[in-house]
């Protein structure tokens, strides 16, 4: 059986040999969800976590849409290329969230984020 896109086009995924045209998006998106998370965890060890608070909900919120992201792609959702778009902005704040801490933890999420937002934005098109 052939999956096929809005476009006509065959999609393969992880079910068989080739990749998709959103494989490379999927793979950030989940690299950023992770980052996210782990960053989370980081600075909830640093001193100065009552000052990482909104940085904190941010990472969870991203976190969390690039895990739908995820989702939305890998069944080839008729809303990913919107949502893609919401993704991008959701990384980029994140990104700017994180980029007020000096932390290496921080700056290295920040740089995922943007990554990832490069991906979804895209996509989006």
């Amino acid at each position: 059986m052939k999956i096929l896109n809005m476009k006509g086009d065959v999609l393969m995924g992880v079910l068989s040999a080739s990749p998709t045209n959103m494989d490379h998006c999927i793979e950030l998106c989940t690299k950023c969800a992770r980052a996210c998370e782990e960053c989370t965890s980081a600075c909830l060890q640093e001193r100065d976590v009552q000052a990482r608070i909104l940085c904190i909900k941010m990472l969870n919120d991203c976190a969390e849409i690039c895990l739908q992201a995820v989702a939305l792609m890998s069944r080839n959702s008729t809303m990913a290329q919107q949502f893609c778009k919401l993704c991008a902005e959701f990384c980029e704040s994140c990104a700017s969230h994180c980029e007020k801490f000096h932390d290496e933890h921080c700056q290295e999420c920040a740089n995922i984020c943007r990554e990832c937002a490069e991906a979804c934005k895209s996509m989006a098109i």
